[in-house]
């Protein structure tokens, strides 16, 4: 199904006997697919296909784990050098945070706040990480426990790094997301944070959406792919942002 939604997102629309054929699965099982996605409000359904519900749409964590999967380990190599021994490091969610969460794990006398709760769930088992979970109501498209509970609990924290995923940063529209709850739960985050990474990949770049997290001016580094746009690393360097490319 992600590779589905992977092509839905490019293509926009999507013609069942054609899509069939390219991933070597009847049609009726194609069907099946899209009636589960259509279910979720993922896409909208038409005769002989499908087409993208909105241009601006949020995939669900499940189905984004895959996109750009080389990229966003080699970032998150990169992130963790990022981490002192003995932080306490802010987390949110996304695929390439919950990376670098998995490549922290090792790490000793390390305490990780985040409101995401696969992150929180596979962090806990780890007898020498502590793990802190500010609350919030769960946001099923991320995993993120997010609101009004969660910001109140974060601003009486210290943070020495906050590593961020962003669904989009732009010179200009600066760091923004999908949903605006989510958005003043990460800001809260970055307020209380000394020292602020942002993990990217190249798609990000460039983008704006909805509800914005805050301005640039309090990215300590962006980290990105080798595959990012010149023109967008150029525009956010010129906006005094340090962009750092993580190679493969």
């Amino acid at each position: 199904m992600a590779a589905l939604l992977d092509l839905l997102s490019k293509e926009r629309t999507v013609v069942v006997a054609e899509v069939a054929e390219q991933f070597g699965v009847s049609a009726s099982t194609l069907r099946r697919d899209l009636q589960l996605l259509e279910a979720q409000r993922l896409l909208e359904r038409t005769h002989g296909g499908a087409v993208a519900t909105r241009a601006d749409h949020e995939l669900p964590v499940r189905y984004r784990s895959r996109q750009q999967r080389e990229q966003k380990v080699a970032i998150a190599r990169l992130a963790v050098t990022r981490v002192p021994m003995g932080s306490v490091v802010g987390l949110t969610g996304g695929t390439t945070t919950s990376e670098v969460a998995r490549q922290l794990a090792v790490r000793d006398q390390l305490t990780v706040v985040t409101n995401a709760l696969n992150i929180a769930a596979e962090l806990s088992i780890r007898p020498k990480v502590k793990v802190v979970v500010p609350g919030g109501v769960a946001r099923p498209q991320s995993y993120e426990l997010v609101g009004v509970w969660g910001a109140q609990v974060l601003r009486g924290l210290n943070i020495s790094v906050a590593i961020m995923g962003v669904d989009g940063i732009d010179a200009a529209g600066g760091l923004t997301t999908h949903d605006e709850v989510e958005a003043l739960t990460n800001a809260a985050l970055i307020e209380r944070a000394q020292r602020v990474y942002v993990v990217a990949d190249s798609s990000k770049l460039g983008r704006v959406h909805l509800a914005r997290i805050g301005g640039i001016e309090r990215v300590t580094e962006l980290i990105t792919d080798t595959q990012a746009d010149p023109a967008q690393v150029a525009k956010l360097r010129a906006a005094g942002v340090t962009v750092t490319i993580a190679s493969p």
